[in-house]
């Protein structure tokens, strides 16, 4: 009974892993309009996910104080507006330094609802709804950023390669060398052997991923750029992925939602992907510009 269980669980999440990639394809290769609408959509979804799992919703009941989740509520509606903003003005100026105040923007307007509203907020759902807005909405938008650079449409890829690549390595070396646990309280599957084989492998995949690049662009520096953004995009990508389990298990719940079969929700899927696309943009750059 459990292998047909575990057999079901499998065969979901294996096409819904080819329906990721598929949706990578159809949009970030496009890139412009089409990606940045579908990193909208998925950004929404993502800052619900997390508002929602971390007590941004909860409301005290009249029964007896007993907190229960309604419906979103105007520090998520205003979320919402903002992420609207924030990607509009990304869609139309293709630049972080002309979005950066609306970061800013973006505590103002939680603060006009919080003051307004008061009592009916606290500050710690204040808090954490700012947090959940740059989590996932502010820190995605880097995938789109990373497209619009020069050679985008091929680096943009490296955000990949240091989450899902760096995971599947992970796995692999950890079930087979796997002793050492990394973080025992939180995820105990997961091991220093693992940790360090993803680690390596996002590295190799990366400079392969360059020397390629350098043989098709004629350039003479991407082997050696992308092996390090490979190797320090897995770092990063790890720690988010605990840290996406950290706020799981601190709010006891197995899952961020159940949009993707299989996998859970965007927050489950996404979680290393969002802290490697703004270390993946802003490594290249930093790089390119001194020129390895």
């Amino acid at each position: 009974m459990s292998g047909n269980i575990f057999g079901k669980i499998s065969k979901e999440r294996t096409v819904s892993a080819v329906i990721l990639v598929a949706a990578a394809l159809v949009t970030i290769l496009p890139g412009g309009a089409v990606l940045a609408l579908a990193l909208y959509a998925v950004s929404i979804i993502g800052f619900l996910e997390l508002t929602k799992a971390c007590g941004v919703r909860d409301r005290v009941s009249a029964e007896g104080g007993k907190k229960e989740n309604g419906r979103p509520n105007a520090l998520e509606i205003a979320g919402i507006c903002c992420i609207t903003l924030y990607y509009a003005a990304l869609g139309i100026t293709w630049d972080a330094a002309y979005c950066t105040p609306l970061v800013f923007l973006m505590m103002i307007v939680l603060m006009f609802v919080y003051v307004f509203g008061f009592p009916k907020y606290n500050a710690n759902q204040v808090m954490t709804t700012y947090f959940s807005l740059i989590y996932a909405p502010v820190m995605l938008s880097f995938v789109f950023l990373t497209r619009q650079l020069e050679n985008g449409i091929y680096l943009v890829w490296m955000i990949f390669i240091s989450s899902w690549i760096s995971d599947t390595c992970a796995y692999l070396v950890g079930v087979m060398r796997g002793k050492h646990r990394l973080a025992p309280v939180l995820s105990p599957k997961k091991s220093i052997e693992g940790a360090v084989g993803g680690i390596a492998g996002a590295a190799i995949v990366g400079g392969l991923f360059g020397a390629y690049l350098d043989n098709v662009l004629y350039t003479g520096n991407f082997a050696m750029i992308l092996a390090i953004v490979g190797g320090v995009g897995s770092v990063i990508s790890q720690v988010g992925d605990l840290a996406a389990s950290a706020i799981k298990r601190n709010h006891e719940i197995k899952d961020y939602g159940k949009l993707i079969p299989g996998h859970g929700g965007i927050m489950d899927r996404f979680d290393s992907v969002i802290f490697t696309a703004p270390i993946t943009y802003f490594l290249i750059i930093m790089l390119m510009n001194e020129g390895f």
